[in-house]
């Protein structure tokens, strides 16, 4: 069965990466399921759907 998560490469400077380590972490989340939290919210305040 296919995935219907999209793949994407982010480059961000490691201070920032390490930092959302942190949070992430504090949240019991990986990087990446914070970075997609994070994501979504800021969808959710800026755009009407």
């Amino acid at each position: 069965m296919a995935s219907e998560l999209s793949k994407f490469t982010l480059r961000i400077p490691t201070e920032l990466l390490q930092k959302l380590r942190i949070i992430a972490e504090n949240h019991g989340r990986s990087v990446n399921k914070e970075i997609e939290m994070i994501i979504k919210e800021y969808i959710k305040q800026n755009i009407e759907i």
